[in-house]
């Protein structure tokens, strides 16, 4: 018996700023359309689609217009776009379990011509 895997694929923006920390100081503030893009996973379930843009708005809108330097998760860490994807990874992977889903991929984008993504092996 196969199990059927259902894949939802749902794009996201945020308009957020932040600057850079190098070794010598910090770069400027600048902001970004911040592209999101997840994909997730149900077994055995279908979700309206709405339910999961509730679940990704969460986690979004706590960076949405924000200078994210300032939050307490880039106080220490760098708000770079690996950085940045590596948390709301972390935070929309625990909004989707609680709602019976698994976070499989992301991608952040922070212009048109780059992004960075995480995916889940199994």
């Amino acid at each position: 018996m196969t199990t059927k895997q259902r894949t939802y694929k749902i794009k996201s923006y945020v308009n957020a700023s932040h600057a850079v920390r190098w070794a010598t100081g910090s770069g400027k503030k600048h902001t970004h359309t911040w592209e999101i893009v997840c994909e997730l996973h149900t077994v055995d379930a279908m979700v309206a689609f709405y339910d999961i843009e509730k679940n990704l708005h969460q986690a979004l809108d706590e960076l949405s217009g924000k200078f994210l330097n300032d939050l307490p998760e880039f106080k220490t860490v760098n708000p770079t776009v690996e950085n940045v994807t590596e948390y709301l990874f972390t935070k929309i992977d625990k909004t989707l379990r609680d709602n019976g889903a698994q976070l499989m991929r992301i991608e952040v984008s922070d212009s048109p011509t780059r992004a960075y993504c995480i995916s889940v092996t199994e």
